[in-house]
Parts: structure tokens; C-alpha cells; sequence
């Protein structure tokens, strides 16, 4: 069984990976992914490349991108029937306070993937360059200008995956909210895991 973290950026991708790891998992985090260039595949809409790798065969939970990157959790959905998912979600203010944050006045990563994910292509595209995949340039701005559009495009997004989900099969989808103190345990007990961490958090921003 694989299980996909697909919780946007900057909302507790990695902790969910380091719980998953606590628990006995075999986890695929960002390292790995950079290792292998999946996310650049899934741009390129390789997907049978990532999945043939043998890091991919070999793990159990994947967090971090391509795996929340858009709907490709509709692909892995058809793709692995057996698959299941976890979505934790914040407050879509605090969500953006911590992009800012990582960013410094800048957009995240690479900044063609980063327009393709966050509806700013027009504004990439207008730069005529060339995208560079491996590049983390950051080349346009984010900051507090861009707060509503990134907000509503965070809230309607958390709404499509639950709508999936509920059309197709609930039961695959553990959605829990960052900011309660019981999502580890109601994730634990989704996938009836015994021991587990009670508490978890890496990369936690100073901003609330």
C-alpha cells in the first residue's frame, strides 16, 4: 500500500513524514524526490518514469512534491487502487504567513513550477526565458499583494480534494487539521497504528 501526504506546502508535510518514519514506515521526503527529479517529471508528464524507479517501488509514504502538486492525486488515485492519502489542512492565513516567511519576498522553489502550481504563468511566461526545471531562481515577488488571491486558491483546492474524494471513496482520505492537538492520533488511528509519536513538528514557523 502506498500512502500520499498531498497537504499543500508549508502545511506539515515533513512532520507528517517524520511521523510516518517514527511509526516504522519506509518515508520519501524532499531529498528523495530531489534525488530523482520526480518533480520535474510530473511537469513533463512523465509519470510512468517516476513510477518505474526503484526509490518508488521502495517506499511506503511519500510526502512533499509532485505529490500534492495540482490533481495529481486524481492519477495516483486510478493508478494505485490500494492507495490512501492525508490531507492536513491550517488556516489559510497562517498557511500564507509561512509561505512568505520561507519566501523573503520571493516565490518558492523553482518559480516555472511554482507559476504552474499557484496560477501565475501569465506572469512567468512574460519574462521569456526559458524554463530552467532545476533552478531554484525565484524570479517573481510574493507578498502581502498576492495574499487573497493565494488564500482562495489554497481554501478552494483543500475543497476539490475533499469533493474527490467523497464522489469516488472517502475511506482512502485521512484529512485532518493542522492545528488539532488530536491529528496524530486520529491519523494513527486511520491507518490502526498502536505506538505512535504524540507529538511531532519539524520546520514549525515563527509565524501563527
Amino acid at each position: 500500500m502506498k500512502i500520499f501526504v498531498i497537504s499543500y506546502q508549508r502545511t506539515a508535510t515533513t512532520s507528517t513524514g517524520k511521523f510516518f518514519k517514527k511509526c516504522g514506515y519506509k518515508v520519501a521526503s524532499w531529498d528523495v524526490n530531489y534525488r530523482h527529479k520526480w518533480t520535474q517529471k510530473w511537469v513533463q508528464g512523465k509519470y510512468e518514469d517516476i513510477f518505474k524507479s526503484k526509490d518508488f517501488n521502495n517506499y511506503e509514504v511519500f510526502e512533499d512534491d509532485p505529490w500534492w502538486c495540482s490533481d495529481f492525486y486524481k492519477h495516483l488515485f486510478f493508478k494505485f487502487p490500494d492507495s490512501q492519502f492525508v490531507l492536513v489542512e491550517r488556516d489559510s492565513n497562517k498557511w500564507f504567513n509561512s509561505m512568505l516567511s520561507r519566501g523573503k519576498g520571493k516565490t518558492l522553489g523553482n518559480t516555472y513550477i511554482h507559476s504552474k502550481l499557484y496560477d501565475r504563468e501569465k506572469e512567468y511566461l512574460e519574462l521569456n526565458i526559458k524554463p530552467d526545471l532545476s533552478s531554484y531562481d525565484k524570479l517573481l515577488t510574493l507578498d502581502e499583494r498576492h495574499r487573497e488571491k493565494y488564500t482562495k486558491l489554497y481554501e478552494t483546492r483543500n475543497l476539490k480534494v475533499k469533493e474527490f474524494f467523497n464522489l469516488n471513496d472517502k475511506s482512502r482520505l485521512i484529512n485532518v487539521k493542522l492545528e488539532d492537538s488530536g491529528k496524530w492520533e486520529k491519523i494513527a488511528n486511520h491507518f490502526k497504528i498502536k505506538n505512535y509519536p504524540k507529538e511531532v513538528w519539524e520546520n514549525k514557523s515563527k509565524i501563527n
